[in-house]
């Protein structure tokens, strides 16, 4: 059973109409230095502002971005509303562009090496991150959802491709409120965004979610650092819901009326799940992520985390109180050129990884 893709207007459709007064400036404010990144949504260029001197990230919408829904106004109110922290990309303001009378988003420039997918790319064929970093990684992300959480907002597309590395390899400032909504609003809810880390209750059109949905993208996250870039969940070439409810289920084991009691009466349990030739029932998350990747305190985290069922799923700040989280080393990312030769268990990890990917295989 197919269901179409969540169009931005669609996800924007459920969010708040509550909007706080967001100061507005004007583009021409700003000399623009270079361009950070660009994608479907528009750009992001770095700009430095003609009086102050401070250099700025301007995220400009793109024309098609615009027409689908995605409102910048709205994204600058959620933003704002999680304040200072440490975790998150600093909020400015907006700017209005007089060529095109357009609104857009003025926030912190994180000059560093990019993204954390950037980051987990580049290491592809290194030795996998210790995990202690690891821990300090997820440290930082959960505080920050926890900030969210605490304001009100629902991120709703937390990926390492929206989690900028400072240039002192020292900190991770989430990014990217497009897709936000904010708590309070009115169920029904639609889905919204990127398929590979959308929570189960999401795909599975259930008409309520909550902050939990952002706690299992995260976890989704912890388990590709852990792995080294890899997703944990891979949906295969159909690249639709029921595909990547296929492969969580695979890993996770199909929810029974005990794990989840809400799950037998969705349409992919009725319809889509009788058709499979092969069910797996059992969790084998920890035959993917065995103790030589992961100590036992830190496989309590994700599999807290990656729980089909969000109500019994840990929320950022249950998570936080974990005792895997009783010591936090400071946060060190390993620079390319910094990479250890060796690590304790190195064989292990190999063999512990090449047995993951077999595993995701079957």
């Amino acid at each position: 059973m197919k269901r179409p893709a969540t169009t931005a207007a669609a996800a924007g459709a459920t969010r708040s109409s509550k909007r706080r007064r967001v100061t507005v400036g004007s583009t021409e404010h700003y000399e623009e230095v270079s361009r950070l990144g660009a994608g479907n949504y528009g750009a992001v260029v770095k700009a430095r502002h003609r009086v102050t001197g401070q250099t700025v990230a301007i995220k400009r919408l793109s024309t098609a971005a615009s027409d689908s829904g995605e409102d910048p106004a709205l994204e600058a109110s959620l933003h704002e509303a999680c304040g200072d922290h440490p975790f998150i990309v600093g909020f400015h303001g907006l700017a209005r562009d007089p060529a095109t009378s357009r609104l857009c988003l003025v926030t912190e420039c994180v000059d560093g090496p990019g993204t954390l997918h950037d980051y987990l790319h580049r290491r592809r064929g290194c030795p996998p991150l210790p995990e202690h970093t690891v821990r300090a990684v997820m440290w930082q992300l959960l505080a920050a959802a926890e900030r969210m959480q605490g304001s009100g907002v629902i991120h709703r597309d937390l990926k390492p491709e929206n989690v900028l590395i400072s240039g002192d390899h020292r900190s991770l400032k989430i990014c990217d409120f497009g897709l936000a909504m904010s708590a309070s609003d009115a169920p029904p809810y639609e889905q919204a965004g990127t398929l590979a880390y959308k929570a189960p209750e999401m795909m599975l059109e259930m008409p309520a979610y909550d902050a939990r949905v952002d706690a299992w993208s995260l976890g989704c996250v912890m388990a590709e650092v852990v792995g080294n870039g890899t997703p944990p969940f891979q949906g295969g070439a159909d690249d639709d819901e029921d595909g990547q409810l296929r492969a969580i289920f695979d890993v996770l084991g199909v929810p029974d009326g005990a794990t989840w009691p809400e799950f037998s009466s969705t349409p992919f349990a009725t319809k889509v799940l009788p058709e499979l030739e092969v069910v797996n029932w059992k969790n084998r998350l920890r035959e993917v992520f065995p103790e030589a990747v992961l100590s036992q305190q830190g496989f309590e985290v994700l599999d807290g985390l990656l729980t089909c069922n969000p109500g019994k799923r840990l929320t950022a700040g249950a998570a936080l109180k974990h005792p895997w989280f009783a010591k936090v080393d400071a946060l060190v990312l390993p620079r390319k050129d910094e990479v250890a030769s060796a690590l304790p268990g190195k064989k292990m990890v190999r063999a512990a990884c090449a047995k993951r990917r077999k595993l995701q295989c079957v």
